[in-house]
């Protein structure tokens, strides 16, 4: 009967609906333009995989001192063959709440064009991207619960011994010139790098990841803010990447494709040159253990709202650094890849003319 095919339709509506709410989705499209808390976050990585499951799978590969899981989205066409990667982490600190919104802005845009847009498309094919939204989810969280927590910088690990304080500057807590320059041993302070390198979770959790697949990474991007910076290795005023120059270069034309989308300048340099001397950085960590293109993305503005960005500048701060990103990325990818297919192609004209010329003297 009709109305017997009407309460099917309806029960049928009903079961999906239930089905899109257990997955924690909204039947609303997500907002790119707002800032999310750490829920919304996870079930939108979770909604991402959902809705694109030929290109993308989610990997936990570690968990936070308050036992949230350490997620991250791989995003790369099938390959019957081993592929290169990109890594890509936001949210290493806490209240640079601009950060996630790029990781997250970033992911759209490569799934909303690599189908139509052939240069994408390629990318995804010969590389896979490892990408974090959030790597302190812990202090991202706190920073969410009230305007008096809304700075914390840190991870949530209680202090040791007789300190009261908590947190430790994950990016001040990786194995690269650890303890050396930019830290303080005082526990109370933004910049702890605590008791001990990889003393923290979420860091171990990074650094054990990029070991497993350190032939594999020919890119790492770490995503910050602000003060409208490219950094590149070391933080160590003494030490420089043997490859610095060529990070440099990269690092220019990253910010040149920046400043073509809304005129925003970012500067170029290693973090002592245009920033201050740190130690025991993520991208200090990626660079030494033969990471070769690694840098640091410190996104908008340069201090007039500093931390607490207004919303309204997420979309054009977003278009502007996915500009840059893609710069390096192209980059390194066609470094990597024509010049093998040159190489290829070189040495396939080489064997071609060899064997020509050797069946012409058989003659």
């Amino acid at each position: 009967t009709m109305k017997g095919s009407i309460m099917g339709v309806l029960l049928v509506l009903a079961l999906v609906v239930q089905d899109r709410l257990a997955g924690g989705l909204e039947l609303k499209s997500y907002d790119y333009t707002k800032y999310h808390t750490m829920d919304e976050i996870s079930a939108w990585m979770n909604q991402m995989e959902m809705e694109n499951p030929d290109v993308v799978s989610s990997m936990i590969y570690g968990q936070t001192y308050e036992k949230r899981n350490i997620a991250l989205l791989k995003i790369g066409l099938n390959s019957t063959t081993p592929k290169k990667a990109i890594w890509m982490d936001c949210g290493i600190h806490a209240r640079e709440w601009i950060a996630p919104a790029f990781c997250q802005y970033f992911v759209k845009e490569i799934l909303g064009s690599y189908k139509t847009d052939s240069e994408v498309n390629t990318l995804l094919k010969n590389l896979d991207f490892y990408i974090t939204p959030v790597l302190n989810m812990d202090g991202y969280n706190y920073s969410w619960i009230d305007s008096t927590t809304r700075l914390w910088r840190k991870s949530r690990t209680p202090g040791t011994g007789n300190c009261t304080c908590v947190g430790t500057d994950l990016n001040r807590n990786f194995y690269a010139n650890w303890g050396m320059v930019g830290i303080s041993r005082n526990c109370c302070s933004e910049i702890y790098n605590g008791p001990s390198a990889l003393s923290e979770p979420e860091a171990k959790a990074v650094t054990d990841f990029l070991g497993m697949h350190q032939n594999q990474l020919l890119c790492y991007l770490t995503i910050h803010s602000y003060g409208q910076l490219i950094l590149v290795p070391y933080g160590h005023p003494n030490i420089s990447a043997p490859n610095y120059d060529e990070l440099m270069e990269v690092g220019l034309a990253a910010a040149k494709a920046i400043k073509a989308v809304h005129g925003k300048s970012y500067r170029v340099g290693s973090s002592p040159d245009v920033l201050y001397a740190n130690s025991g950085s993520s991208r200090d960590f990626a660079r030494l253990i033969g990471i070769p293109y690694s840098f640091t993305f410190e996104l908008r503005d340069e201090g007039q709202h500093g931390f607490i960005l207004p919303e309204d500048q997420i979309q054009p701060t977003c278009e502007e650094a996915y500009k840059g990103a893609m710069s390096i990325i192209n980059y390194v990818h066609d470094k990597n890849f024509k010049s093998a297919a040159i190489t290829v192609t070189a040495t396939l004209w080489t064997t071609l003319t060899a064997l020509w010329i050797s069946s012409t003297n058989v003659i």
